[in-house]
């Protein structure tokens, strides 16, 4: 059974750091690609950050410079280090896992930025 778990998610306030946690199993999963994505009230989820399997990184153009993905294949963990968090940052954060025509999500943790 496959299981993408984040954790990590909580209310801080604007310019606050937080680091999400995703907790991967059921999956070969040094072979995945994995990402993070969000989805705040009334919009549709869109992409935050991925990492391949060869730990290159993309980031959406709204989170450059103060968002750090990255991986851990010794515990199966992926992790969104997020810094200067904006209220715009609210969402559900999610974490997905894809390789070929695989593709799994995790059930969000949500993420709320404000004073």
């Amino acid at each position: 059974q496959v299981q993408l778990v984040e954790s990590g998610g909580t209310l801080v306030q604007p310019g606050g750091s937080l680091r999400l946690s995703c907790a991967a199993s059921g999956i070969p999963f040094s072979i995945y690609n994995m990402g993070w994505y969000r989805q705040a009230p009334g919009k549709q989820r869109e992409l935050v950050a991925t990492i391949t399997r060869g730990s290159t990184t993309n980031y959406a153009d709204s989170v450059k410079g103060r968002f750090t993905i990255s991986r851990d294949d010794a515990k199966n963990m992926v992790y969104l280090q997020m810094n200067s968090l904006e209220p715009e940052d609210t969402a559900v954060y999610y974490c997905n896992g894809f390789f070929a025509s695989r593709d799994y999500w995790g059930q969000g943790t949500q993420v709320t930025v404000s004073s």
